[in-house]
């Protein structure tokens, strides 16, 4: 199974036109993270895109670029990039780009975002939610596949005959398909015979399960391998020497993040209880030490028979150095022990 890290790049928002030092200093170390777990031998690093002064990733593909420039064999993915806000062609473009700098590592995990702000931002409508990510999507396919294109759609000028350049280093560019919970995503993917990323972030695992079995049945009723597929289960993750210390130096951050996006959404604040239960053995948050996250991923592994985790970082109050520390038990102690179990 392959191991990687996934992170939004967040940030204390800098609150000015320029002299972003703190969006400036979080890239740095980025860039160091994703360096030491391509040296730990981790499989993928990822960036989603976000539009918001809390998070530093806009264009993931272009600090994904930069991180090419410090590691070797380390795959570079988005996590996600929002494609029903974007344009299909310069994100293939700019992926194209990506693979050809970092010698074909690169991949894109497309989705249709869990924030809104990227709709009235590139002039597009709610409304049009659903249908803008499925013709994109289709559009997204088909450049990656065919140099030259003809297409028609509602949401962007149609195309005769062009050639879309740069192409990449690979055959194609891997397309992965990001899912939070919703039914007519996992069909979707399934019909489409793309890798899927289910986020985690919430429910518990088991949870999951029918929602991934929809996804297998979906591609087996359009007559694709079924066991071919590709799915990555994503989680947020912490690890410490000692459970309790990692229990205690991730709760400040997560309790903040979860509760500012709770009070734009309406939610309840998270109390200390709640985070404990999603810590449990069966719950979604993967915090502990090393042995914990371990069978923790091994019983995922058990329930979804997922073929990739990213474990997904949070910065926040956690001084860097932890954060590397918790990314290097990850590739140093967890890595090995799934390695031996699951292969």
């Amino acid at each position: 199974m392959e191991l990687g890290i996934s992170t939004f790049g967040e940030i204390v928002p800098d609150n000015l036109p320029g002299n972003a030092t703190n969006a400036h200093q979080r890239m740095q170390e980025l860039i160091a993270e994703a360096k030491l777990a391509d040296e730990l031998g981790l499989h993928v690093f990822a960036l989603g895109e976000h539009h918001r002064p809390d998070y530093v990733i806009s264009a993931p593909e272009v600090a994904l670029a930069a991180i090419a420039g410090a590691t070797k064999n380390i795959r570079l993915s988005s996590s996600v990039t929002v494609l029903s806000s974007a344009d299909p062609v310069r994100v293939f473009q700019n992926f194209a780009t990506l693979d050809l700098v970092s010698n074909g590592r690169a991949e894109i995990m497309a989705g249709r975002g869990s924030f809104i702000e990227s709709f009235p931002l590139f002039g597009f409508n709610l409304d049009d939610y659903n249908q803008l990510f499925q013709e994109k999507l289709d559009l997204l396919l088909q450049i990656n596949k065919q140099e030259h294109i003809t297409w028609n759609g509602k949401f962007r000028p149609n195309i005769v005959h062009e050639g879309v350049y740069p192409r990449p280093l690979q055959n194609q560019i891997p397309i992965w398909i990001a899912v939070g919970g919703t039914p007519d995503s996992a069909v979707r993917a399934g019909f489409y015979n793309l890798p899927m990323t289910i986020a985690m972030l919430g429910g518990k695992p088991a949870q999951f399960v029918p929602f991934i079995q929809l996804y297998r049945d979906s591609a087996q009723k359009a007559g694709h391998d079924v066991s071919k597929l590709q799915l990555a289960a994503n989680g947020h993750m912490y690890i410490a020497d000692d459970a309790e210390q990692a229990a205690d130096e991730f709760w400040p951050t997560y309790s903040k993040m979860m509760n500012r996006i709770g009070r734009e959404r309406g939610w309840s604040p998270i109390t200390r209880e709640q985070y404990e239960y999603m810590r449990l053995p069966d719950g979604p948050l993967f915090v502990g030490d090393a042995q914990q996250i371990a069978d923790k991923i091994e019983y995922v592994h058990s329930l979804f028979n997922n073929t990739r985790f990213l474990a997904q970082t949070i910065a926040g109050d956690i001084p860097h150095e932890k954060l590397l520390h918790s990314i290097r038990l990850f590739g140093t102690k967890v890595a090995p022990v799934i390695q031996q179990k699951i292969g």
